[in-house]
């Protein structure tokens, strides 16, 4: 009976042994499994900043190219603009012109290129470029008072300057 006793306290002397081995088991695994779970989460916000830095990236090379292009172009529509203002007699003539302006427009608008707002519009240097100043009363101070050129931008970009008069 003694040594029924005895192997009695040594088996559970050595299922002790085992739960003990077991729990540190347990927690070098959890260990590991935070380890991992901490790279996983850093692998996936590096990915998700990868994917905004490269659609941002795209989207400035995109407009960069698109500016490159229209810039090409804004001579063009700058003398379709006058000769739409041009005096004619032949209506038809003046209406084919403006078509063909409306359409260079239209496409410009489709590519996500806007004319920079300028007469009645305070003076920005990011958009406007100056190329005479007038003393006003009757305006404010560094308002637009006249246009000599459009300008255009894409997004944020400017392809080109507005050349302004600005008053005060």
């Amino acid at each position: 009976m003694e040594e029924n006793k005895e192997m009695k306290q040594e088996e559970n002397i050595n299922r002790v042994d085992e739960i003990i081995e077991l729990k540190k088991q347990i927690e070098a695994q959890k260990v590991q499994i935070e380890e991992t779970e901490d790279r996983l989460k850093r692998v996936a916000a590096e990915f998700d900043n990868y994917k905004k830095r490269s659609s941002k990236e795209k989207e400035g090379l995109y407009n960069s190219l698109v500016g490159d292009i229209v810039s090409n172009f804004l001579p063009i529509i700058d003398n379709l603009e006058k000769a739409v203002e041009a005096e004619t007699k032949d209506e038809e003539y003046k209406k084919g012109v403006e078509l063909v302006l409306k359409q260079f427009k239209d496409v410009l608008s489709a590519r996500g290129v806007t004319e920079i707002e300028t007469v009645g519009k305070t003076f920005d240097p990011e958009l406007h470029e100056a190329v005479s100043s007038v003393q006003d009363d009757t305006k404010g101070e560094k308002e637009i008072v006249q246009e000599y050129r459009k300008g255009y931008k894409i997004g944020d970009r400017v392809i080109r300057h507005s050349m302004v008069v600005v008053a005060n």
